[in-house]
């Protein structure tokens, strides 16, 4: 955990970010409420999102806020946008990859006051998602003129932490159930990673029930029957659906709180988006952002703070005199502000219905610092997929590899298009794309391919044909480490 920074005057310093859009306001919102409650908190304004990203630079965010981030290890930050033709990334993606947010925690529950189909139900879950890698790794190459590939990174020891960070929280928060969310019956590599490293792991935290679900039976059962659920963990990608889903359950976006979280730097941050349109008109429902500044005051060790604000909210959707439009339309619409004066009237109130949580710290995963988190006693390079561009059909493609191999310590094991094996010649009726990838192996099953060889052999595929990257084949402790295409043997 990174040392927070404490002012002359003894209180905390948290870089504030106001965001664009509707940031100011609900930020505004979040910190009035905050200050009400006399927390020693001291903010530090600075700026990321559409504003940086129009003034040039790319990140979409400033030098300034960043060294300030480093300096409080504490964040609250509005929703940031990018302009239409500006910037190479997001500036919330940005700013979790410099700051090593692994995990994003998003809880949904049943709010009083907040009419929803699943009224009563009972809804009180919260989606753990890991936050920095998977196909948000955001990268992607074109192929071919009409191909695209991302790839899809799940490291063993951003998955570690993941899943020890949700068991963790668990235990903070006096849950009884963790469960995975994976796709891995189709991507047993990456997302069996997840599905691996939960199973090896939940023995550990034997007080906690825990099991694992395929990702798209999870989006049915979070529809069908979400009181089951009580902490999810499951990939970025997925993570970022089903918490968007879960969050419909209960109200949508505006009830929606965040936080990204890891062992050095903590934001706190709304799920919703900026809603430019909204700027300005004293409408939007600020619930969300407050809810993630509770989050962080029991980040900071705030409980009872964090505690009164929550304690406040619920109180007014309970007692539903000063409603925001989005839950009652606009007969009895309050607007922003009208909304944050009543939380604040009813600090120090309890709901009559409706318990606050005890929390106690998360203990937040150490891993250490070393990036061959996986050792191995054994690993052999036994042959190499070359990704190669052609408009010519399977058969002249194949006899061409072939031939190619002849005299060589390789032969050509099979030829695929988007995953399917068609060559050797088989029956299988696909369409075809210009994008073909080939299996080379070694004759010898026990040798190594040296990086001379496959050199020699990418020296002879390019004098007949456009190749776009290559993939070497590996076994680690004698299993392999890559996967067969559908209908290779």
């Amino acid at each position: 955990m990174g040392t927070f920074h404490v002012t002359e005057s003894g209180k905390t310093l948290v870089t504030l970010i106001p965001g664009d859009g509707i940031g100011p306001e609900v930020v505004d919102s979040a910190v009035r409420i905050i200050e009400a409650t006399g927390a020693p908190i001291e903010w530090e304004e600075r700026h990321a999102g559409e504003r940086v990203f129009l003034e040039g630079q790319a990140s979409g965010v400033r030098q300034d806020t960043i060294d300030s981030i480093r300096k409080t290890r504490v964040v609250m930050k509005g929703p940031l946008g990018t302009p239409v033709g500006y910037g190479e990334k997001s500036a919330n993606v940005t700013l979790r990859k410099l700051f090593e947010t692994y995990g994003n925690i998003r809880p949904a529950r049943e709010y009083p006051g907040v009419k929803t189909p699943y009224s009563g139900r009972g809804i009180d879950l919260v989606v753990v998602r890991e936050n920095v890698e998977d196909l948000y790794a955001g990268i992607e190459y074109m192929l071919t003129p009409g191909v695209a590939q991302g790839l899809k990174l799940i490291s063993r020891k951003g998955t570690e932490k993941i899943v020890r960070l949700a068991f963790e929280l668990a235990r903070a928060e006096g849950r009884e159930s963790v469960v995975a969310m994976s796709k891995a019956n189709i991507m047993k590599m990456t997302e069996g990673t997840l599905k691996s490293v939960f199973e090896q792991v939940a023995p550990e935290y034997d007080d906690i029930e825990s099991w694992h679900v395929i990702v798209d039976n999870a989006a049915h059962q979070l529809v069908k029957l979400p009181e089951q659920y009580s902490v999810l963990v499951t990939t970025n990608m997925n993570g970022d659906i089903l918490s968007d889903l879960s969050s419909a359950l209960i109200g949508g976006l505006g009830f929606a709180p965040s936080a990204n979280i890891g062992n050095e730097v903590f934001i706190a941050e709304a799920v919703h988006g900026s809603a430019p349109k909204y700027a300005g008109r004293d409408v939007i429902n600020p619930t969300a952002m407050i809810l993630s500044g509770v989050m962080m005051l029991r980040h900071l060790g705030l409980f009872d703070e964090a505690s009164l604000v929550e304690n406040a909210v619920i109180t007014t959707l309970e007692e539903g005199k000063v409603m925001t439009r989005d839950v009652v339309g606009d007969e009895r619409q309050g607007g922003t502000i009208g909304y944050t004066n009543e939380i604040i009237k009813n600090l120090g109130r309890k709901p009559t219905a409706w318990t606050v949580r005890e929390y106690a710290p998360i203990k937040l995963p150490q891993l250490g610092d070393a990036p061959d988190f996986v050792k191995v006693t054994s690993r052999q390079v036994c042959g190499v997929d070359i990704f190669i561009e052609s408009a010519s059909d399977k058969i002249s493609i194949g006899q061409s590899l072939e031939r190619i191999c002849e005299g060589r310590d390789l032969y050509l094991k099979m030829v695929d298009s988007r995953g399917t094996m068609l060559y050797p010649p088989n029956d299988v009726m696909t369409d075809t794309v210009d994008a073909w990838r080939a299996r080379f192996m070694l004759r010898d099953d026990a040798g190594e391919l040296s990086d001379a060889q496959l050199i020699d052999l990418l020296q002879a595929v390019a004098a007949e044909h456009m190749w776009a990257h290559v993939e070497k084949l590996q076994r680690f402790e004698g299993e392999d480490g890559f996967t067969k295409a559908q209908g290779e043997d």
